[in-house]
């Protein structure tokens, strides 16, 4: 009885919280197991959420409060075959509310302009890019943190609403860092076009490719797998659908990411990098859209 009694005080005096020593190495009692097992399991929980968060918090929220959230959000989980599965947009109500909003006040862009869509990368464009894309009737509506799942999503109300002749999109980046394959974000980009022409079957898609970057350059091969994959369905819609393969200037002679183009975050261009996506974009999409209002004006004629 008293071997019993010294053995079950050992046991307490290592794992109940109320006393502070140190572990002590030594086998374990088979009463023990449930509880060791289930500290391990909360353990494991909290490492992962901490891996998950800091992993897809990829864009600089408004506040402290609002990044918490906005991380939290972004976790999208698994489906039954080991997916990972895409967040859920709603997140993005508010940024979508207030262009609605701001047209509500200054006015719906009139039909037949450019809707330049996508996640943070292209707000960072936002500032110079209707300069940066003229002539073109550019409606700037990014917003930071989405996906190509996103885009497809909201589609109705930040595309096809405004009725435009053409449409600029950047997505995918945000995709491949938070763990979707390349299939999920090329099913993702099919969608939003599916969306897009069902309604406007006569606008044309720019889809710019998914740009390098410092700080995933681990995933650069999803990246470009995932570009492969979107470059063939634009090519075989290629009335409808051009891929823009802005990655070509982001790389140095060995083929690694230019490191004079990015932030201090490693992910985010500065004006560098936007002169590089400019030029770019304006042999591919400005070229072709002032081609083709040419055609038609000659053709009114």
């Amino acid at each position: 009885m008293r071997l019993a009694s010294r053995k079950t005080a050992e046991i307490n005096t290592i794992w109940n919280p109320q006393y502070k020593r140190p572990y002590q190495s030594r086998p374990l009692h088979p009463s023990e197991i449930p509880s060791v097992m289930n500290r391990l399991t909360k353990l494991v929980a909290a490492v992962g959420l901490c891996a998950s968060v800091s992993a897809w918090a990829q864009d600089k929220p408004s506040s402290p409060a609002a990044g918490a959230i906005q991380a939290v959000s972004k976790l999208g989980g698994t489906d039954a075959s080991g997916l990972k599965k895409y967040a859920d947009p709603a997140r993005f109500e508010k940024s979508i509310l207030a262009f609605e909003a701001k047209d509500k006040t200054a006015g719906t862009p009139p039909p037949g302009g450019v809707v330049c869509i996508g996640s943070s990368s292209m707000v960072g464009w936002h500032p110079t890019i209707v300069k940066d894309l003229a002539p073109l009737p550019v409606i700037p509506r990014g917003f930071g943190g989405s996906n190509m799942n996103d885009a497809a999503h909201y589609a109705e109300r930040v595309v096809v609403r405004y009725r435009p002749k053409a449409v600029v999109l950047y997505e995918g980046d945000n995709d491949i860092g938070a763990g979707m394959t390349p299939a999920q974000v090329h099913d993702s980009f099919q969608r939003f076009c599916a969306t897009v022409h069902k309604s406007l079957p006569d606008t044309r898609i720019y889809v710019l490719s998914i740009k390098p970057s410092i700080k995933r350059w681990s995933l650069w091969p999803k990246a470009v797998e995932a570009n492969k994959l979107i470059q063939a369905t634009c090519a075989a819609d290629a009335k409808r659908l051009t891929f823009v393969p802005i990655w070509e200037g982001m790389l140095t002679a060995d083929g690694k990411p230019r490191e004079d183009i990015y932030k201090t975050d490693k992910l985010h261009m500065n004006p560098k990098g936007y002169e590089i996506w400019t030029k770019a974009v304006r042999a591919a999409v400005v070229a072709k859209e002032t081609m083709v209002a040419e055609k038609t004006d000659g053709a009114a004629q």
